[in-house]
Parts: C-alpha cells; structure tokens; sequence
C-alpha cells in the first residue's frame, strides 16, 4: 500500500471519527435536561423512570425522616421540594 493510501485513509478514519462525535455531543444535550433516575433543580426534586417496556416501579425517597417509598410510571414524576428530598433510587420491584 503506498504512502499516499494510508495517510488518505488515516485523515478519512479521523474525519469520520470527529463527525461522529460531534453527532453524539448534539445528541447528548436534550438527554441531560432530563436525566435518568433521581435529579433536582434549584427548587423540585425528580424522578425519571427512563423506560420503553412501560413498566411501574418502586422508588425509596430518602425525605429527611423515614425514608418513604412510592410507584412511578415510565417519565418524570415529580416527588417533593428539593429542600425536603435528598435522593431517590429504585428499589428492584415493580408496582
């Protein structure tokens, strides 16, 4: 394979990879306003069950006392001021 090949197709392998990137980082941007689990926002706590499969499961809210639990359909549901949650995870069960 002469010289001139291989540098053709290393910048053409390196073009593609940079595309492919820039694809990913576009992409990247709507998904981290809404990210999967448990986030908060200056005044809201959330839980975003990200799914396709539509299932209902159970969540445990750590909420200052007792932690409490609550089902949660596939989206963002909404469970509290931020100031009362400090987190909620999945508990591995369905509802």
């Amino acid at each position: 394979m002469s010289l001139r090949r291989i540098v053709t197709s290393a910048l053409a392998s390196f073009a593609l990879a940079l595309a492919s990137a820039g694809a990913v980082t576009l992409s990247a941007g709507p998904a981290a306003a809404n990210p999967c689990g448990f986030y908060e926002t200056a005044s809201d706590a959330y839980y975003n069950h990200c799914t396709s499969d539509g299932s209902h499961i159970v969540i445990e809210i750590d909420d200052w006392g007792p932690n409490s639990e609550r089902c949660v359909v596939p989206g963002v549901t909404w469970i509290g001021s931020s100031s009362d949650i400090d987190g909620a995870w999945y508990t591995g069960r369905t509802c």
